[in-house]
């Protein structure tokens, strides 16, 4: 809200209304049908214009936009060397960079540099940009060919839009496609590899479960004899010799009684 009065007015189509009061300034803008914007208020008075705020606003972010884009832009300067003399590998590198710079959107100035003796083979130095040039022709365009200035020659090369969005899917692509062979040959090893653990696990020997081992034979007890206690013998009580004749007995038989109880006693001893 506009809180000053008196107001410098700029009409819709940019004619000077003058410095007029702040309320007859919007009254104005009103039966327009647009807006009231201050566009200078450390103008004294602050300077407002009729218009359409909206599309005021489209505006400035459709300049700022421009503005970005066209700071983001700048010119890379990539550097071969302070001789031609320079390794295949560094000249690799060097291209890698610049191809950067280009799919990023800058352009790129190449230089080589010559010392002494080497002005005499200057067509080395633009051989070689020429053919950077055509390495990098997949993402740019020439916009100065190969030129001299001084000891050194440079060309410059500009981003080209269309192939540089072609260069990009392409690069998306092969990703993937490195990713998907990076995940089956993944696969495949684990694979491989259970399948190496269970070819291990099945040649090595196995003990046998519990339950499936025979029984033992158990042999059968033969049982003790009891032992019968052994009955002491009984002494045998050698009977008296009797060396005179039975009581009761004749001479002839008590003699031969006798004689008999002798022999046995005899015997016995």
């Amino acid at each position: 809200m506009i809180r000053i009065t008196p107001i410098r007015v700029i009409g819709a189509d940019g004619e000077q209304v003058g410095v007029i009061e702040t309320a007859q300034a919007l009254k104005m803008a009103e039966s327009a049908g647009m807006d009231l914007v201050e566009i200078s208020p450390e103008a004294r008075p602050p300077v407002c214009k009729i218009m359409d705020y909206g599309k005021f606003k489209y505006e400035q972010s459709k300049s700022s936009k421009s503005k970005s884009a066209g700071k983001a832009s700048e010119l890379k300067e990539v550097r071969l060397g302070r001789s031609v003399k320079i390794d295949p590998h560094d000249v690799q590198i060097r291209v890698n960079q610049s191809r950067r710079f280009l799919v990023d959107g800058h352009k790129v100035v190449i230089t080589q540099k010559f010392r002494g003796r080497e002005m005499a083979h200057r067509e080395l130095g633009i051989n070689r940009l020429r053919e950077i040039a055509e390495q990098l022709a997949d993402v740019s365009k020439l916009e100065s060919p190969p030129r001299w200035n001084g000891p050194q020659a440079s060309i410059t090369l500009a981003p080209d839009k269309p192939k540089i969005e072609a260069f990009k899917r392409a690069e998306a692509k092969k990703k993937a496609a490195e990713a998907a062979q990076a995940s089956r040959l993944a696969a495949e090893a684990s694979r491989m590899n259970a399948e190496g653990a269970a070819g291990a696990r099945a040649a090595a020997p196995q003990a046998p479960a519990a339950d499936s081992l025979p029984a033992t034979p158990t042999t059968p007890t033969t049982p003790t004899t009891p032992t019968t206690p052994t009955t002491p013998a009984t002494p045998t009580t050698a009977a008296p010799a009797t060396t005179g004749p039975t009581p009761g007995m004749d001479g002839a038989a008590g003699q031969a009684a006798g004689a008999a109880a002798r022999g046995a006693a005899a015997g016995a001893s």
